[in-house]
């Protein structure tokens, strides 16, 4: 059996490294695994939510999948799938396999409990895209409920182990609420208008971001909901967060005057050619922009163009 703690250390730094290159990984991502010391190491068993590698002698990783709901769009149901880490406080809970507490796979959830082994949570975002969370722990196992707790680390204090007390829990699982709310924001927002940008039409889900039309602070219109998003590609959202580009409730777009005077080049050309024209839309009718954040968000154009 491989060295456990020098694997482990392998899987994290690859999972990060991906990370870093790719964002959030895809279920292809996931299959691949990575190499150690001439060995192929799986990082989930495709079939299973909760994985050990043969050649390890603790748990490496566990995973949510983002379910496909059927005739349904998957995003209409988001909140609901992730209710339990919008909603926690501290940690959250881990559905074992199957009823019986003593399978392998839950007795691989207890021993990490007990020996403070930090693994991996990949957590689905969307359909075939996760969000690996690293370090995660379990800090509970209750064979009554048939659920384990997992808690996690903050990035910034990851190699401090199992985190102790209540302060260190919350200000971890706020962490992963935020990154949750962008990156699920994000793939409904880019899926609704099928990867492309609102502005220009590219059709490349890598170059866009997924703009808010209400900042999410905003407490009564902020929410990370489709109809609050425009998918924009990078120097769009720059000049639409800086109000130089602005988008009426009939879904129009305006350039303002400051950068319509300038002539400066493609890029400069290019925005200043959207000028008058509609924004795409999303094919369902209850994805569209909604009209009133728009008009409060052109009001805010009107008053900087």
């Amino acid at each position: 059996m491989a060295d456990d703690q020098l694997l482990r250390l392998a899987a994290f730094l690859e999972v990060r490294r991906l990370a870093d290159v790719n964002g959030d990984l895809t279920s292809k991502d996931l299959r691949a695994g990575f190499s150690f010391e001439g060995q192929r190491i799986p990082l989930i068993n495709p079939q299973r939510g909760i994985f050990k590698p043969t050649q390890m002698r603790h748990l490496l990783s566990i995973r949510t999948v983002f379910p496909r709901p059927g005739a349904r769009v998957w995003y209409d149901d988001q909140r609901q799938v992730h209710r339990q880490i919008y909603e926690g406080d501290e940690a959250v809970d881990y559905a074992f396999m199957g009823q019986n507490a003593n399978a392998a796979e839950n007795r691989w959830l207890r021993e990490a409990m007990q020996n403070a082994v930090p693994f991996i949570y990949f957590l689905g975002i969307a359909p075939g895209i996760y969000r690996a969370i690293i370090p995660s722990f379990v800090i509970d196992w209750n064979p009554s409920t048939l659920k384990a707790r997992v808690a996690f680390r903050a990035e910034e204090e990851a190699e401090l182990g199992v985190p102790e007390t209540a302060v260190e829990r919350r200000y971890a699982l706020r962490q992963v609420q935020q990154r949750l709310h962008q990156a699920t924001f994000r793939e409904a927002v880019i899926t609704a208008y099928r990867g492309r940008c609102a502005l220009s039409g590219l059709r490349e889900p890598v170059l866009l971001d997924a703009a808010h039309i209400i900042e999410d602070k905003h407490e009564r219109l902020g929410q990370p909901v489709v109809q609050n998003g425009i998918p924009l590609a990078k120097t769009h959202h720059a000049a639409f967060d800086a109000h130089l580009i602005g988008v009426d409730p009939n879904f129009r777009i305006h350039v303002s005057e400051r950068i319509l005077r300038q002539k400066d080049g493609p890029t400069l050309e290019a925005l200043k050619r959207l000028h008058s024209n509609r924004i795409y839309l999303p094919s369902r009718g209850k994805d569209r922009p909604d009209p009133d954040r728009l008009a409060m968000r052109f009001e805010q154009f009107k008053e900087r163009a």
